[in-house]
């Protein structure tokens, strides 16, 4: 249950949903208000579908390529330490350059906003670690991504609860947390390859 816990809190700070409310609401001010939220869902859903089948099909993937459990935490410690840091000392993320008249479709809000990179590199993390437990990181990773759907999906609401500067505060929150989590990710990496003693 634990370890459940654990991975639901990893990938939801990995989504970074509160850090996602402006890029978002940036993002869609081309878009009619009134189709807004259906847009918002249907990326959101487009993301989850990304996510899942990367982590049921990510690992044959990486057994293709012939990458190794440490060499994949390894990377995905590296991967989470730096979109901790972009969290703790954010760049201004602009959402694209599409036509004025067009609304965005599966970038930049799908992929990489909530299916990024680092995301991906941790479901696949989990699936490689441990096979065994796949209904359980499914599991994970629904529930780390309804309660982001939830956030984003009542964006306008959180920015106006949160303001600019409280959702800033909670995203640098949120960065160290990832800090610590993607120093561990390396450093069990280096364990599996024994150049630091085990616990």
């Amino acid at each position: 249950m634990n370890d459940l816990l654990k991975v639901i809190i990893t990938l939801f700070l990995v989504m970074d949903p509160l850090g996602n409310i402006p890029f978002f609401l940036s993002a869609l001010k081309p878009v009619a208000e009134k189709r807004r939220k259906k847009v918002i869902l249907r990326e959101l859903l487009i993301a989850y579908t990304v996510l899942v089948a990367f982590l049921f099909g990510g690992v044959y993937f990486v057994d293709l390529m012939g990458l190794h459990q440490s060499s994949i935490s390894m990377a995905g410690g590296i991967i989470l330490m730096i979109i901790a840091i972009r969290m703790i000392f954010p760049i201004p993320r602009h959402p694209g350059q599409e036509p004025e008249e067009e609304e965005p479709l599966v970038v930049p809000l799908a992929i990489p906003g909530v299916a990024g990179p680092s995301t991906m590199a941790t479901v696949l993390l989990l699936a490689k670690s441990q096979p065994q437990g796949m209904f359980r990181w499914w599991i994970a990773l629904s529930v780390a991504w309804l309660v982001t759907a939830l956030i984003l999906y009542f964006s306008p609401l959180f920015l106006k609860l949160l303001r600019m500067r409280g959702l800033i505060a909670m995203e640098r929150l949120m960065g160290m947390v990832l800090v610590a989590l993607a120093v561990q990710m390396f450093l069990d990496g280096l364990r599996d390859i024994h150049l630091i003693p085990g616990t």
